[in-house]
């Protein structure tokens, strides 16, 4: 296809402006025979305003001087095989994970489909970047690009492959460490994120669909966006796809100021709006994993709330701000440290809680057996309390205490590879659901079929299921000898499920 032609534009400008002056000076000169004299002098010498922003950035520099620390990431596992999956790329099936999309049914295309494989073995799971932490091969990346990997290879620019050692990730801030068995590399400068200013040129090195070193660049779009519990993201418009999570957001200094991660999208594709976890966010976490391989974090025991404004005028706050106490955990460091449900915290540890979203990230910064300052704002009057901090259990323990636990789970739930617990109030809200039940683990048949955690089901075999037990009872009554269907949620997206029970 012959390649598009461009004319330039400079000497059509130039000409369209001599011209537009021109008229402009015959204007003045014939208006000065009735302008009063001062007037005219002002017209003609008025100087005109200096533009904010003259020309645009040349990433050049840049991306001869960060291009070599940034590395192409590719994840393999060890899977029973799946029909239901042969027909789709690493590549794509990374796109659907990350992004909530259930993984479709496409039966590869010719031949006969692959009967399961109970004997395992090693598949493409996904594709992403990474940057390296220090020359003697520390890489950052997402959590969710090496989740369940069995395999993790490091390509670098200069096509050298690495097979990488996972040394932590933690899935609450998706940040990951891993290490390659390599000494003098090219290792990135990490910049503060504090000087960013909303408008800035930032640029974005990643491996997007697998072509690696690809460069994208834009402007920073907003700072502290809440769209999680413990990070406020840098919000972009730079184009970022699936295979770039994990890189680098860069500013014009050449300083990574974040790791790209996730995308706003209504079509599956990229549509203007792009995240990054704020690198020192990121340096915080993994400084903890190479420490130890876990992150650890504090807890006070309590479930908020934002704060409205038509609330805090009624009860005498003023202006709307803190985290509004909806429940108190028994027996936890809230508890015991007097607070109570309605309480509205307005500051912790000597900073004020502007938004909601600002306690759980300070908490969970805190150093556990630290005993922390809290003000609350109760029945018009602040008090000022002592609280200590307790740990953050693992995820397996929550899940299991949010879900009414695994050991409750019927043998037809464990024979399906399903621990599923509850919907909290709060969470059908925010999903527009009446009911359903929340998938807490996936294993064997049901991991087969694409179920993980943090799905919804919906509905089994045609049964509406509004709670752990009439899940169990709509499971119960399904046909044990066929697959049994689920109608599952994940994001924005509802799909039926076939899960074919284990036989052994």
């Amino acid at each position: 296809m012959p390649l598009m032609q461009f004319k330039p534009l400079h000497a059509a400008v130039l000409a369209v402006g001599v011209a537009a002056g021109a008229a402009t000076v015959a204007w003045s000169d014939a208006a000065r025979q009735w302008m009063p004299a001062a007037h005219a002098q002002t017209v003609a010498t008025a100087p005109a305003a200096a533009p904010l922003v003259t020309g645009l950035p040349d990433f050049t520099q840049l991306v001869d001087a960060v291009g070599p620390a940034v590395v192409n990431i590719r994840t393999t596992e060890k899977i029973s095989t799946q029909p239901s999956m042969s027909g789709i790329d690493e590549d794509m099936l990374e796109f659907f994970r990350r992004f909530g999309l259930p993984v479709p049914n496409v039966p590869r295309q010719g031949g006969p489909q692959q009967q399961p494989n109970d004997e395992g073995e090693e598949r493409p799971s996904g594709v992403g970047s990474g940057f390296i932490l220090s020359a003697d091969g520390y890489v950052m990346t997402n959590a969710h690009v090496v989740e369940g990997a069995s395999e993790v290879i490091v390509t670098l620019t200069d096509k050298r492959e690495y097979k990488a050692k996972i040394i932590g990730a933690d899935k609450r801030t998706d940040v990951a460490v891993v290490k390659i068995d390599a000494k003098g590399l090219p290792a990135v400068k990490i910049g503060d994120v504090s000087r960013l200013k909303v408008g800035e040129w930032v640029m974005a090195i990643g491996s997007p669909f697998g072509l690696e070193n690809s460069v994208t660049a834009g402007i920073v779009s907003a700072k502290q966006r809440d769209t999680g519990d413990y990070l406020p993201f840098i919000q972009t418009d730079v184009a970022i796809n699936p295979g770039n999570s994990g890189g680098p957001l860069l500013n014009m200094r050449g300083e990574v100021v974040g790791i790209n991660s996730q995308i706003y999208s209504r079509s599956g594709g990229f549509m203007g709006i792009s995240f990054a976890i704020p690198i020192d966010e990121a340096v915080r976490v993994s400084d903890q994993l190479r420490a130890t391989g876990k992150v650890t974090r504090g807890r006070i025991g309590v479930q908020i709330g934002q704060v409205t404004k038509e609330v805090a005028e009624s009860i005498g706050l003023g202006t709307a701000r803190g985290a509004l106490v909806s429940a108190v955990e028994p027996d936890s460091p809230a508890a015991k440290a007097g607070i109570e449900a309605g309480d509205i915290i307005v500051k912790y540890d000597g900073k004020a809680i502007d938004k909601v979203g600002d306690l759980p990230r300070l908490v969970g910064n805190t150093k556990p057996g630290t005993k922390s300052a809290i003000t609350v704002f109760r029945r018009g009057q602040m008090r000022d309390l002592s609280i200590m901090v307790a740990e953050v259990e693992p995820d397996e323990k929550v899940a299991a205490a949010d879900g009414k636990p695994a050991s409750g789970a019927t043998a037809t739930a464990k024979q399906l590879g399903l621990v599923v617990g509850e919907l909290s109030e709060a969470q059908k809200r925010a999903l527009a659901v009446k009911g359903g039940v929340r998938v807490l683990s996936a294993t064997d048949a049901a991991a087969r079929a694409g179920l993980r955690e943090g799905d919804v089901v919906l509905a089994v075999a045609n049964s509406e299921v509004t709670s752990v037990k009439s899940f169990e009872a709509a499971l119960s009554k399904a046909d044990k000898s066929k697959p049994v269907n689920l109608l599952v949620r994940r994001g924005e997206w509802t799909q039926y499920v076939l899960i074919r029970p284990n036989t052994k």
